[in-house]
């Protein structure tokens, strides 16, 4: 594996170039380092034999990585989740000093068409990573996502900002029972995020993980209009910390939950892939690339599936990852928002904790 490593306290990362993903993500709190973003644990074994057909991202299952499009590639070939996720990059530069990096990458192909560049800046005193991708040119139109995976070894809780409601696509991630198994309802949608069906007829609290035992699935959180900032919250048990996930609605107006728990039986994930949570904000259909370019259950209620690509245009995607820590009397996250230069979140019970942020980043 050939990394690029950035380090800029509190955080230091490391890029896999071969496939673009955030293999490794630390940021210490005080005295705490804490390590918010999975790894998949097959990527580390240096003799795993993969079936023939597992795409790179599935191999190098790491951190946070890009998807263009978003899911099944069925408009320009490439495996699942487009190249960007699952070929090489080159880094370009590193600048900066002291109190601020920027690491510049560029895809090595083209997405229909147009240059793909990632800028990650780290900034001095702030426990997140700020993010840009961008599309220089190209034709036609793509979807796009984060993928932020996060591992919690014993469950936790998941905040997020205002949303329309949650729906499942027409069919299970696994429906074939002698390879996995799924636990939601499909298709299935309800407003309350803390009553959404399950294939059993009861109710699943989507705010709470894991739903369910063993099970692999994947609901859309729509993004309720009228706000600046989209975020997520996973409050972690076990490891004590929360992993925080920062978008502008406008540009990413869902957030796509992908729950791996143990529901697939088949290599590489062989029942061990457990514990995970996929917040996958993103401007995609669930359904693949030619639905995210068409009219679709999404865009017919309002929410755009796709970005369109024009010559001598560039579209940017901003993006911001953090964590801190907490302690066990900490209670879930209510609210969050922007206040000269932190981020300020509201606990249940009434405390306040503030970040070093910059939100000129996503205001941008």
């Amino acid at each position: 594996m050939t990394t690029c490593t950035l380090d800029l306290d509190p955080v230091s990362l490391s890029i896999d170039l071969s496939v673009g993903h955030i293999a490794e993500l630390k940021i210490r709190d005080g005295q705490r380092m804490l390590t918010p973003l999975h790894r998949a644990p097959w990527v580390d074994v240096p003799d795993m034999i993969f079936p023939e057909a597992t795409p790179p991202n599935v191999r190098r299952l790491s951190g946070d990585f890009f998807c263009a499009p978003f899911g099944r590639n069925d408009l320009e070939e490439a495996p699942s989740h487009g190249l960007p996720a699952n070929s090489a990059w080159d880094h370009v530069e590193t600048v900066g000093g002291d109190n601020q990096l920027t690491a510049v990458f560029r895809l090595q192909k083209l997405v229909m068409g147009a240059v793909v560049e990632k800028r990650i800046t780290l900034i001095a005193g702030h426990p997140f990573v700020y993010q840009e991708h961008c599309f220089i040119g190209g034709t036609g139109a793509v979807s796009a996502a984060h993928h932020v995976m996060v591992h919690m070894a014993e469950g936790g809780d998941l905040s997020v900002s205002d949303k329309l409601g949650a729906r499942t696509p027409p069919d299970a991630l696994e429906p074939d029972p002698s390879r996995g198994r799924s636990s939601l309802a499909y298709p299935a949608e309800t407003a309350d995020l803390t009553a959404f069906p399950l294939a059993d007829g009861r109710m699943a609290d989507l705010t709470t993980y894991p739903v369910a035992g063993q099970h692999e699935d994947f609901v859309t959180l729509v993004e309720a209009p009228g706000h600046a900032l989209g975020w997520s919250v996973v409050s972690r048990k076990a490891e004590q910390d929360r992993v925080i996930v920062l978008k502008r609605p406008d540009i990413l107006p869902v957030t796509m939950l992908w729950m791996s728990n143990g529901g697939r039986d088949y290599a590489p994930w062989s029942g061990r892939h457990t514990g995970v949570l996929g917040i996958e904000d993103a401007r995609a259909s669930p359904l693949g690339h030619a639905d995210s370019c068409r009219d679709n259950a999404l865009t017919r209620s309002g929410v755009e599936t796709a970005f369109a690509l024009h010559d001598g245009k560039t579209i940017r995607v901003r993006q911001v990852v953090g964590a801190c820590a907490t302690a066990d009397a900490d209670s879930k996250v209510l609210e969050l928002w922007n206040e000269e230069e932190k981020l300020v979140l509201r606990l249940r019970d009434g405390s306040l904790r503030r970040l070093s942020y910059d939100a000129s980043f996503l205001a941008g």
